[in-house]
């Protein structure tokens, strides 16, 4: 949107075309509270524009008066403004209407799909489900597939997390961390039962125990934000964190609203 990269243009344009409406008692106070700004920036901007012979006006007050010059810069600029609205809503329609999922086998054009979430992913197949989509492409099995028309629930449940707290390593680190309990975490699940999908880890202590315990670590960096978005995906989580790591997985877990608990995962 090249017309509104000056410092400015926008203003110019909307004080334009609020003159260009031929308000002969348009004053500045009016300008001011129309487009939000001070009366001081509106005095400026005015001046700026006689100055450029934009509009013309006596003594620099109202009434003002759109020249022609003035005119032709509204046109282009409303012209530009709306090409780049146009374009917004283009881009905005299309991430609306249009969604990707994994094929689960080999899909047609025109289909009409069943979806399904399955270990955080969206899947679609020919078998009936609660939500269905078309898709909008030849797709084969394993491959993203775009789909339209989404109607229905997806069943998703949101998922839990566990926080185990490990000492820093002023504290001894790996040392003094009660790994038989990690483990057994681990293998058990969270405090409902349900089986760990993912391991996240931050800090190096959390690294150091689970290369120990040979736990398939797959979340590693930005680990709360992450084990949060792996949760409201349905997915479970264990995440060792160090010292006071922890508030950074508590806080973001209580935004998502996420079920976890906290462990201390010392001796």
């Amino acid at each position: 949107m090249k017309a509104f990269k000056k410092r400015g243009a926008l203003t110019h344009f909307q004080i334009l075309s609020e003159i260009s409406k031929q308000n002969p008692h348009l004053k500045q106070k009016d300008l001011a509270e129309t487009l939000g700004i001070t009366i001081q920036a509106v005095s400026e901007n005015i001046k700026t524009l006689i100055e450029q012979e934009y509009i013309t006006s006596k003594d620099g007050r109202s009434p003002y008066k759109i020249t022609q010059k003035g005119i032709d810069k509204v046109k282009r600029d409303a012209i530009s403004l709306r090409k780049y609205s146009d374009s917004v809503l283009e881009t905005m329609n299309h991430y609306k209407t249009v969604w990707p999922a994994i094929a689960k086998e080999d899909l047609k054009k025109d289909e009409i799909v069943g979806l399904y979430m399955d270990s955080g992913v969206l899947y679609a197949h020919k078998k009936e489900e609660d939500a269905t989509g078309v898709v909008l492409g030849d797709a084969a099995k394993g491959c993203d597939v775009a789909l339209s028309n989404l109607t229905g629930l997806i069943d998703m449940t949101i998922g839990e997390a566990v926080v185990i707290n490990l000492p820093t390593i002023k504290e001894g680190g790996s040392d003094k961390v009660n790994l038989e309990l990690i483990k057994s975490v681990y293998e058990q699940g969270t405090t409902t039962g349900k089986k760990i999908d993912r391991v996240a880890i931050a800090g190096t202590v959390s690294r150091a125990v689970a290369n120990m315990l040979n736990l398939p670590v797959t979340i590693e960096y930005a680990a709360p934000q992450a084990t949060a978005n792996a949760a409201r995906k349905g997915l479970n989580v264990l995440a060792l964190c160090v010292g006071d790591m922890t508030k950074a997985f508590t806080r973001e877990l209580e935004e998502q609203k996420i079920k976890f608990d906290i462990i201390d995962g010392g001796k």
